[in-house]
């Protein structure tokens, strides 16, 4: 069973969230969302917090199928994806381009399969969550996800959400899918309207990979947020939000 959050009524958008993080990563989008006259729908992935683990590893193209069930319904959505979530949304879009209206990319990467250097990085992600434990490595991890300027409180909070939302085999099977995955030939396939956000700070995927993407996608927008680290969406969700709001009024 995939845990999903919903908020509001009318145009349907799903947000998916990062590898170390769950629906509640989206706090501050579902009120701004849902009283955009949204239904806002956050999941949280196979494996992760609420949701059930999966039978085995569902690669990328797996956790896109999932997704495509949570919107089969009420398809064609908005589609907003964070990080490990953008590079679920990608491949959502490549393979079922009917399910999505428009695609936003905040954070995100072409995936870990580009380099052998960070293929066996993300690989080595498993071990270290198993050996340290998910408290102590969302301790670790937590923090470089924002930038140095970012208030205590919301260090805090990301950390908590990530010790509260990861374990294994999960988290494994989310790594293993990055991992394994390049998107870099898919790209320039995607017909929507796409829309690339990155902080300026963000020290996990970086600026260079955003303007990568959003070179490689016709007619993709890129937005850089001035002030924010790897989770723009949670470290400048006023910039944020007004930049996607504006994006999807654009929309057909």
């Amino acid at each position: 069973m995939i845990h999903v959050e919903r908020r509001g009524s009318g145009p349907p958008v799903l947000l998916l969230h990062g590898i170390g993080g769950s629906a509640d990563s989206f706090a501050d989008q579902f009120d701004a969302f849902a009283e955009d006259g949204r239904t806002v729908l956050a999941w949280d992935a196979p494996g992760y917090a609420r949701s059930a683990d999966p039978d085995g590893p569902p690669g990328m193209a797996g956790y896109a199928r999932a997704a495509a069930e949570v919107v089969r319904s009420c398809a064609p959505v908005h589609v907003l994806g964070v990080s490990w979530g953008g590079v679920i949304a990608t491949r959502l879009a490549a393979d079922r381009p009917e399910l999505v209206r428009s695609l936003v990319l905040a954070g995100s990467t072409r995936g870990s399969g580009r380099t052998a250097q960070k293929r066996a990085a993300m690989t080595a992600r498993r071990a270290e969550l198993e050996r340290l434990g998910p408290a102590a490595f969302a301790a670790g991890r937590g923090p470089r996800l924002l930038s140095a300027q970012a208030p205590p409180e919301l260090v805090r909070r990301v950390v908590d959400t990530m010790a509260r939302s990861i374990r294994t085999p999960g988290y494994g099977h989310a790594a293993a899918a990055m991992a394994e995955t390049d998107h870099s030939a898919v790209l320039g396939e995607l017909s929507m309207p796409v829309l690339v956000v990155v902080g300026d700070r963000d020290e996990v995927t970086g600026v260079d990979e955003s303007r990568a993407i959003a070179a490689a996608v016709p007619h993709a927008r890129l937005e850089i947020v001035q002030g924010a680290g790897h989770l723009v969406n949670q470290e400048r969700p006023g910039a944020f939000n007004a930049l996607v709001r504006d994006f999807w009024k654009d929309v057909p």
